[in-house]
Protein backbone atom coordinates (compact mmCIF):
# COMPACT_ATOMS: atom_id res chain seq x y z
CA UNK A 1 0.00 0.00 0.00
CA UNK A 2 2.67 2.76 1.19
CA UNK A 3 4.91 1.18 -1.92
CA UNK A 4 1.54 2.14 -4.10
CA UNK A 5 1.23 5.40 -2.57
CA UNK A 6 4.58 6.48 -3.05
CA UNK A 7 5.53 5.46 -6.82
CA UNK A 8 1.89 6.03 -8.51
CA UNK A 9 0.09 8.46 -6.17
CA UNK A 10 2.49 11.07 -5.20
CA UNK A 11 4.18 11.27 -8.61
CA UNK A 12 0.48 11.56 -10.41
CA UNK A 13 -0.31 14.63 -7.99
CA UNK A 14 3.15 16.23 -8.51
CA UNK A 15 2.82 16.12 -12.26
CA UNK A 16 -0.72 17.44 -11.50
CA UNK A 17 -0.17 20.42 -9.37
CA UNK A 18 3.87 20.55 -9.21
CA UNK A 19 5.96 23.36 -10.80
CA UNK A 20 6.62 22.34 -14.55
CA UNK A 21 10.16 22.87 -15.56
CA UNK A 22 10.95 26.11 -17.95
CA UNK A 23 12.99 24.80 -20.96
CA UNK A 24 16.19 26.98 -20.56
CA UNK A 25 17.33 29.68 -23.47
CA UNK A 26 13.76 31.32 -23.70
CA UNK A 27 15.29 34.73 -22.00
CA UNK A 28 18.59 35.59 -23.63
CA UNK A 29 21.22 38.05 -21.56
CA UNK A 30 22.79 40.65 -23.30
CA UNK A 31 26.26 40.53 -22.83
CA UNK A 32 27.11 44.21 -22.52
CA UNK A 33 23.89 46.02 -20.44
CA UNK A 34 22.50 43.01 -18.90
CA UNK A 35 18.89 44.06 -20.37
CA UNK A 36 16.31 40.20 -20.46
CA UNK A 37 15.45 39.27 -24.55
CA UNK A 38 13.21 36.71 -25.65
CA UNK A 39 14.80 34.25 -27.63
CA UNK A 40 12.21 34.83 -30.90
CA UNK A 41 12.39 38.89 -30.45
CA UNK A 42 16.08 38.23 -30.69
CA UNK A 43 15.73 35.73 -33.56
CA UNK A 44 13.63 37.72 -35.40
CA UNK A 45 16.16 40.66 -34.74
CA UNK A 46 19.05 38.66 -36.56
CA UNK A 47 20.63 38.04 -33.01
CA UNK A 48 20.93 41.77 -32.70
CA UNK A 49 20.05 43.13 -29.29
CA UNK A 50 17.66 45.42 -30.29
CA UNK A 51 18.33 48.14 -27.13
CA UNK A 52 21.79 47.84 -27.28
CA UNK A 53 22.87 46.93 -30.48
CA UNK A 54 25.57 43.99 -29.20
CA UNK A 55 25.90 41.65 -32.07
CA UNK A 56 24.91 38.10 -30.58
CA UNK A 57 26.63 34.92 -32.30
CA UNK A 58 24.29 34.11 -35.18
CA UNK A 59 23.56 30.22 -36.34
CA UNK A 60 25.69 29.36 -39.29
CA UNK A 61 21.85 28.41 -40.95
CA UNK A 62 20.34 31.37 -40.09
CA UNK A 63 23.30 33.59 -41.69
CA UNK A 64 22.71 31.64 -44.92
CA UNK A 65 19.28 32.26 -45.17
CA UNK A 66 19.55 35.91 -44.19
CA UNK A 67 21.83 36.37 -46.84
CA UNK A 68 20.45 34.58 -49.72
CA UNK A 69 17.23 36.21 -51.43
CA UNK A 70 14.42 34.11 -50.47
CA UNK A 71 16.36 32.76 -48.33
CA UNK A 72 16.92 29.46 -50.48
CA UNK A 73 20.47 27.91 -51.89
CA UNK A 74 22.02 24.72 -52.41
CA UNK A 75 23.39 22.94 -50.07
CA UNK A 76 27.63 22.42 -51.07
CA UNK A 77 28.21 18.55 -49.80
CA UNK A 78 29.43 17.87 -46.76
CA UNK A 79 32.82 16.16 -47.77
CA UNK A 80 33.73 12.43 -46.05
CA UNK A 81 37.05 12.78 -44.40
CA UNK A 82 39.05 10.31 -41.78
CA UNK A 83 37.61 10.49 -38.69
CA UNK A 84 39.90 10.83 -35.52
CA UNK A 85 42.93 9.69 -37.41
CA UNK A 86 45.55 11.07 -34.43
CA UNK A 87 43.44 8.52 -32.27
CA UNK A 88 43.31 11.81 -29.65
CA UNK A 89 42.10 11.44 -26.44
CA UNK A 90 41.52 14.23 -23.85
CA UNK A 91 39.02 14.38 -20.65
CA UNK A 92 37.13 12.24 -23.62
CA UNK A 93 37.84 10.89 -26.92
CA UNK A 94 37.53 13.08 -29.53
CA UNK A 95 35.04 10.44 -31.49
CA UNK A 96 33.00 11.13 -28.71
CA UNK A 97 33.18 14.85 -28.84
CA UNK A 98 32.33 15.05 -32.31
CA UNK A 99 29.18 13.24 -31.33
CA UNK A 100 28.15 15.26 -29.43
CA UNK A 101 28.56 18.54 -30.93
CA UNK A 102 27.16 16.77 -34.10
CA UNK A 103 23.75 16.35 -31.87
CA UNK A 104 23.80 19.86 -30.57
CA UNK A 105 24.62 21.76 -33.85
CA UNK A 106 23.01 19.06 -36.17
CA UNK A 107 26.14 19.84 -38.44
CA UNK A 108 28.51 17.19 -39.43
CA UNK A 109 31.17 19.78 -38.59
CA UNK A 110 31.76 23.40 -38.19
CA UNK A 111 31.72 24.92 -41.93
CA UNK A 112 28.23 24.93 -43.66
CA UNK A 113 28.24 26.58 -47.30
CA UNK A 114 25.93 27.16 -50.45
CA UNK A 115 25.53 28.57 -53.57
CA UNK A 116 22.40 31.10 -54.05
CA UNK A 117 22.07 34.89 -55.14
CA UNK A 118 22.17 38.52 -53.68
CA UNK A 119 20.12 40.66 -55.22
CA UNK A 120 20.24 38.66 -58.49
CA UNK A 121 24.17 37.77 -58.41
CA UNK A 122 25.10 34.49 -57.97
CA UNK A 123 28.06 33.75 -55.37
CA UNK A 124 29.11 30.75 -53.10
CA UNK A 125 29.09 31.66 -49.39
CA UNK A 126 30.65 29.83 -46.54
CA UNK A 127 29.85 29.94 -42.87
CA UNK A 128 31.80 28.40 -39.91
CA UNK A 129 29.27 27.35 -36.45
CA UNK A 130 31.22 28.45 -33.59
CA UNK A 131 29.20 25.89 -31.61
CA UNK A 132 30.64 22.94 -33.23
CA UNK A 133 33.74 22.73 -31.29
CA UNK A 134 34.76 26.45 -31.10
CA UNK A 135 34.44 26.94 -34.96
CA UNK A 136 37.92 25.26 -34.84
CA UNK A 137 39.87 24.56 -38.26
CA UNK A 138 40.09 20.47 -38.97
CA UNK A 139 40.30 18.34 -41.61
CA UNK A 140 36.53 18.12 -42.65
CA UNK A 141 36.26 22.23 -42.56
CA UNK A 142 39.51 22.68 -44.36
CA UNK A 143 38.41 20.29 -47.13
CA UNK A 144 34.52 22.06 -46.74
CA UNK A 145 36.50 25.52 -47.62
CA UNK A 146 38.61 24.12 -50.58
CA UNK A 147 35.36 22.73 -52.08
CA UNK A 148 33.52 25.83 -51.30
CA UNK A 149 36.25 27.47 -53.35
CA UNK A 150 36.37 25.12 -56.40
CA UNK A 151 32.32 25.45 -57.21
CA UNK A 152 33.27 28.93 -57.29
CA UNK A 153 36.11 28.82 -59.27
CA UNK A 154 33.52 26.13 -61.50
CA UNK A 155 30.50 28.49 -61.57
CA UNK A 156 33.40 31.94 -61.99
CA UNK A 157 30.93 34.01 -58.96
CA UNK A 158 32.39 35.29 -55.99
CA UNK A 159 33.27 33.98 -52.72
CA UNK A 160 32.25 35.24 -49.30
CA UNK A 161 32.92 33.24 -46.39
CA UNK A 162 32.10 34.09 -42.19
CA UNK A 163 34.85 33.44 -40.31
CA UNK A 164 34.49 32.74 -36.17
CA UNK A 165 37.10 30.58 -34.95
CA UNK A 166 39.30 30.13 -31.88
CA UNK A 167 41.55 28.54 -34.37
CA UNK A 168 43.04 24.88 -35.12
CA UNK A 169 41.67 22.41 -33.99
CA UNK A 170 44.33 20.85 -31.24
CA UNK A 171 42.76 17.28 -31.37
CA UNK A 172 43.71 16.93 -34.96
CA UNK A 173 47.60 18.29 -34.43
CA UNK A 174 49.47 19.19 -37.87
CA UNK A 175 47.01 17.59 -39.64
CA UNK A 176 44.78 20.71 -38.87
CA UNK A 177 47.38 23.08 -39.73
CA UNK A 178 47.64 21.74 -43.09
CA UNK A 179 44.63 23.08 -44.13
CA UNK A 180 45.78 26.93 -43.77
CA UNK A 181 47.96 26.67 -46.49
CA UNK A 182 45.76 24.29 -48.31
CA UNK A 183 43.00 26.86 -48.09
CA UNK A 184 45.44 29.63 -48.89
CA UNK A 185 46.44 28.06 -52.47
CA UNK A 186 42.78 28.43 -53.41
CA UNK A 187 42.61 32.38 -52.27
CA UNK A 188 45.15 32.65 -55.21
CA UNK A 189 43.38 30.78 -57.64
CA UNK A 190 40.75 32.62 -56.95
CA UNK A 191 42.58 35.94 -57.34
CA UNK A 192 44.18 34.22 -61.10
CA UNK A 193 40.36 34.06 -62.21
CA UNK A 194 39.82 37.33 -61.42
CA UNK A 195 37.13 36.25 -59.11
CA UNK A 196 36.00 38.71 -55.85
CA UNK A 197 36.91 36.79 -52.15
CA UNK A 198 35.40 38.84 -49.42
CA UNK A 199 35.86 38.13 -45.31
CA UNK A 200 32.70 38.97 -42.94
CA UNK A 201 34.81 39.16 -39.61
CA UNK A 202 32.29 37.56 -36.70
CA UNK A 203 33.40 37.15 -33.53
CA UNK A 204 35.60 35.76 -32.83
CA UNK A 205 38.15 35.28 -35.33
CA UNK A 206 41.37 34.37 -33.64
CA UNK A 207 44.36 31.84 -34.03
CA UNK A 208 45.16 30.66 -36.88
CA UNK A 209 41.97 31.00 -38.49
CA UNK A 210 43.26 34.76 -38.32
CA UNK A 211 46.66 33.75 -39.28
CA UNK A 212 45.31 32.79 -43.05
CA UNK A 213 42.21 32.74 -44.73
CA UNK A 214 40.45 35.38 -42.38
CA UNK A 215 42.93 38.00 -43.20
CA UNK A 216 43.54 37.31 -46.79
CA UNK A 217 40.48 38.36 -48.60
CA UNK A 218 40.43 41.07 -51.22
CA UNK A 219 37.45 43.09 -48.80
CA UNK A 220 37.76 42.50 -45.50
CA UNK A 221 34.38 43.89 -43.77
CA UNK A 222 33.79 43.02 -39.97
CA UNK A 223 30.64 42.82 -37.39
CA UNK A 224 30.17 45.69 -34.78
CA UNK A 225 32.11 44.66 -31.48
CA UNK A 226 33.84 41.09 -33.25
CA UNK A 227 37.02 39.88 -31.28
CA UNK A 228 39.33 40.03 -33.92
CA UNK A 229 43.52 38.86 -33.04
CA UNK A 230 45.90 35.63 -33.01
CA UNK A 231 46.36 35.47 -29.25
CA UNK A 232 44.33 36.09 -26.34
CA UNK A 233 44.29 39.67 -24.72
CA UNK A 234 45.06 37.89 -21.48
CA UNK A 235 48.20 36.16 -23.13
CA UNK A 236 49.57 39.11 -24.54
CA UNK A 237 49.34 41.03 -21.51
CA UNK A 238 51.06 38.23 -19.55
CA UNK A 239 53.82 37.94 -22.81
CA UNK A 240 54.59 41.78 -22.72
CA UNK A 241 54.10 42.57 -19.08
CA UNK A 242 51.77 45.63 -20.44
CA UNK A 243 48.11 46.59 -19.94
CA UNK A 244 46.64 46.32 -23.36
CA UNK A 245 44.34 49.58 -24.40
CA UNK A 246 40.75 49.10 -23.84
CA UNK A 247 38.95 47.88 -27.21
CA UNK A 248 42.28 46.51 -27.61
CA UNK A 249 41.23 44.00 -31.05
CA UNK A 250 37.51 45.02 -31.39
CA UNK A 251 36.47 45.33 -35.06
CA UNK A 252 36.65 49.19 -34.11
CA UNK A 253 39.89 48.80 -32.92
CA UNK A 254 41.12 47.25 -36.03
CA UNK A 255 39.83 49.48 -38.22
CA UNK A 256 40.83 52.98 -36.51
CA UNK A 257 44.18 50.87 -37.29
CA UNK A 258 43.57 50.02 -40.92
CA UNK A 259 43.25 46.51 -40.02
CA UNK A 260 39.62 45.91 -41.68
CA UNK A 261 38.05 47.80 -44.64
CA UNK A 262 34.63 48.47 -42.87
CA UNK A 263 32.65 47.42 -40.22
CA UNK A 264 29.29 47.03 -41.71
CA UNK A 265 26.29 46.31 -39.06
CA UNK A 266 24.26 42.90 -39.31
CA UNK A 267 21.32 44.48 -40.88
CA UNK A 268 22.64 45.80 -43.70
CA UNK A 269 25.40 43.31 -44.60
CA UNK A 270 23.53 42.19 -47.31
CA UNK A 271 22.71 45.05 -49.36
CA UNK A 272 26.40 46.04 -48.34
CA UNK A 273 28.13 42.88 -49.70
CA UNK A 274 25.60 43.00 -52.94
CA UNK A 275 26.72 46.70 -53.83
CA UNK A 276 30.63 46.10 -53.30
CA UNK A 277 30.43 42.86 -55.27
CA UNK A 278 28.81 44.17 -57.83
CA UNK A 279 31.31 46.88 -58.02
CA UNK A 280 34.08 44.20 -58.14
CA UNK A 281 32.25 42.32 -60.80
CA UNK A 282 31.29 45.31 -62.82
CA UNK A 283 27.74 43.31 -62.49
CA UNK A 284 24.73 45.91 -62.73
CA UNK A 285 23.76 48.19 -59.99
CA UNK A 286 20.76 48.18 -58.15
CA UNK A 287 18.68 51.27 -57.29
CA UNK A 288 18.81 51.33 -53.25
CA UNK A 289 15.35 50.61 -51.26
CA UNK A 290 13.10 53.72 -51.45
CA UNK A 291 15.10 55.81 -53.69
CA UNK A 292 11.99 57.18 -55.20
CA UNK A 293 9.52 57.00 -51.95
CA UNK A 294 8.35 60.03 -50.21
CA UNK A 295 7.61 63.30 -51.64
CA UNK A 296 10.38 63.38 -53.70
CA UNK A 297 8.53 59.96 -55.30
CA UNK A 298 5.36 61.82 -55.75
CA UNK A 299 7.37 65.13 -57.70
CA UNK A 300 9.49 63.00 -60.07
CA UNK A 301 6.29 60.98 -61.17
CA UNK A 302 4.16 64.23 -61.52
CA UNK A 303 7.31 66.48 -63.89
CA UNK A 304 6.41 64.27 -66.97
CA UNK A 305 2.87 64.74 -66.43
CA UNK A 306 2.94 68.23 -66.14
CA UNK A 307 5.45 69.00 -69.50
CA UNK A 308 2.73 66.47 -71.22
CA UNK A 309 -0.24 68.99 -70.38
CA UNK A 310 2.00 72.21 -71.25
CA UNK A 311 2.76 70.99 -74.51
CA UNK A 312 -0.36 71.52 -76.42
CA UNK A 313 -0.99 74.76 -74.92
CA UNK A 314 2.11 75.96 -75.96
CA UNK A 315 1.16 74.70 -79.35
CA UNK A 316 -2.33 76.21 -78.97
Amino acid sequence: MVNWITNYVRPRINSMFGRREVPENLWIKCPETGAMVFHTDLEENKWVIPSSGYHMKMPARARLADLFDNGTYEDLPQPKVAQDPLKFRDSKKYLDRLKENRAKTDQEDTILAGLGTLEGLKLVAVVQEFKFMGGSLGMAAGEAIIQAFQRALDEKCPLVIFPASGGARMQEGILSLMQMPRVTVMIEMMRDAGLPYVVVLTNPTTGGVSASYAMLGDLHIAEPGAEIGFAGRRVIEQTIREQLPDGFQTAEYLLEHGMVDMVVKRHDLPETLARLLKIMTGAPATAPHGLLEGPHASQAEAEPALAADEAPAQQA
